[in-house]
C-alpha cells in the first residue's frame, strides 16, 4: 500500500453531500467516522479504505427527515451508481445550461485562470464528480504539486481519480472519501509551503442556505489558508422559465433522477417506497431565490422503513434538494462574509452563469 493511504486526523467526514442543488438543514447528525485517503496504487486502479461504524448515520438522517412536519431527504442519497449515471445524462440535456455554460467559460479563460491560481499549487476539488472540468485546469496549470479530489460518492471517486492519475502521471493524485460540508484537512504529506487553491464548480454552493454557505466557505478558507484561492461556479438569477426547463426536462431524466433517491433508500435501508406513487415537481421559489425539488405522493399511502411506518397524504411533498441563485453582487457579499475577496468574475454572454476566483483575505 502506498504511504498516502494514511487517514487525515482532522477530517470529520460528517454532514451532508450533494453535487446538485440540495438542502443543508439543521439536522443533528452522528459522526460518519474519519475521512480516508483512497490510495492510487497504480494509474488504473484505486482501493478505498473504509471504517466500520456501530450505526449508520445516514439512516438517522433519513428517519429524522421523514418524521418532520415538512418531510425532507438528504440529497447525497441521489448519488448511488444509478444516480451518478443519471446526473451525467442531465448534464448533457439541452435544457440544463449549467454544465455546458460553465465549461465554456472555463475553456475560454483557461490561461487567465491558471495564472491567477499560480504555479505549483495544491488543487483541492470539493465534490469532484467525474472531474471533467478539472482537466481544463490541469491542462493549463504550471507544475501543480498535487490534486486532492474530495467526494462522498466513493465509486465515482475511485474511477475519476484513477483516470486523472493515468492522464497526468507526474501529478500526485490523493483522493479523499469524505463529506466536504464538514472540516476536511489537507494531507500533510504533500505541498509543504505550496499555495492551496480550492475548486468548487457546478454552482454546488447553491445547495446551501445562505448562512450555511458562509460557514462552508469559511471552512474552505481555513483549508486553503491565508492568500489561498478558491475557484467557484455560481449560478445567476435569470428568467424563471429558463430555470423551470432546466429542472423539468422534456425527456424526464431529472424526474427519474429525483425518484431514484427512493430506490436507493429501498435497497440500502430495506424500505418499500413505490416509485410510481411519487411524482417529480421542481419550481422556482422567487421569494427565497431558489429552485426547490420535491417528490409528491400521488395518494394516501404508508411506507415501511426499518421498523417505522411513515404515512403520506395525497399531494404531500418530500423536499429533496434546493439550489439558490445569485446576482454577482449578492455573491460578492456572501464571499466577503466568509473572509474571501472576489478577484475576478467571468460570465457568459447571456449572463446565465458565473465562474469566480476568490482570494482568502
Amino acid at each position: 500500500m502506498s504511504p498516502v493511504s494514511a487517514s487525515i486526523a482532522d477530517a470529520n467526514g460528517r454532514g451532508f453531500y450533494c453535487s446538485r442543488p440540495w438542502r443543508y438543514g439543521t439536522l443533528a447528525v452522528k459522526g460518519w467516522g474519519p475521512a480516508k485517503m483512497i490510495p492510487v496504487e497504480t494509474t488504473s486502479s484505486i482501493r478505498l479504505r473504509k471504517t466500520e461504524t456501530a450505526s449508520d448515520p445516514v439512516l438517522d438522517e433519513v428517519l429524522l427527515g421523514l418524521t418532520k412536519t415538512r418531510k425532507e431527504l438528504p440529497c447525497k442519497l441521489f448519488y448511488d451508481e444509478r444516480g451518478s449515471v443519471l446526473f451525467e445524462q442531465i448534464c448533457t440535456l439541452d435544457e440544463y445550461y449549467l454544465t455546458r455554460t460553465e465549461i465554456a467559460i472555463m475553456e475560454q479563460n483557461a490561461s487567465e485562470l491558471a495564472e491567477l491560481m499560480g504555479p505549483r499549487c495544491v488543487l483541492l476539488e470539493y465534490g469532484s464528480g467525474s472531474s471533467t472540468k478539472t482537466r481544463i485546469l490541469l491542462d493549463h496549470l504550471h507544475e501543480p504539486v498535487a490534486y486532492i479530489p474530495i467526494d462522498y460518492a466513493a465509486e465515482q471517486l475511485q474511477r475519476s481519480a484513477a483516470a486523472i492519475a493515468a492522464s497526468y502521471p507526474a501529478l500526485r493524485v490523493l483522493p479523499l472519501h469524505a463529506d466536504y460540508t464538514q472540516r476536511v484537512g489537507v494531507p500533510p504529506l504533500v505541498g509543504a509551503g505550496a499555495r492551496r487553491v480550492g475548486f468548487f464548480p457546478g454552482s454546488t454552493v447553491g445547495n446551501f442556505r445562505l448562512t450555511e454557505a458562509v460557514h462552508f466557505l469559511r471552512r474552505v478558507r481555513g483549508a486553503v489558508g491565508p492568500r489561498g484561492g478558491l475557484l467557484i461556479g455560481a449560478d445567476l438569477k435569470k428568467d424563471p422559465a429558463v430555470l423551470h426547463r432546466a429542472y423539468n426536462d422534456a425527456a424526464g431524466v431529472t424526474a427519474e433522477f429525483n425518484r431514484n433517491i427512493l430506490a436507493h433508500i429501498n435497497r440500502r435501508f430495506d424500505a418499500d417506497f413505490r416509485l410510481d406513487k411519487f411524482a417529480h415537481r421542481a419550481f422556482y421559489n422567487e421569494r427565497l431565490g431558489r429552485i426547490e425539488m420535491h417528490l409528491i405522493s400521488q395518494e394516501d399511502q404508508r411506507v415501511r422503513l426499518q421498523d417505522l411506518e411513515i404515512a403520506f397524504r395525497a399531494g404531500e411533498g418530500v423536499l429533496t434538494e434546493v439550489s439558490y441563485k445569485y446576482s454577482v453582487e449578492q455573491f460578492r457579499t456572501l464571499a466577503s462574509r466568509a473572509g474571501f475577496e472576489v478577484q475576478r468574475v467571468w460570465v457568459d454572454a447571456s449572463r446565465l452563469f458565473s465562474v469566480q476566483y476568490l482570494l482568502a483575505c
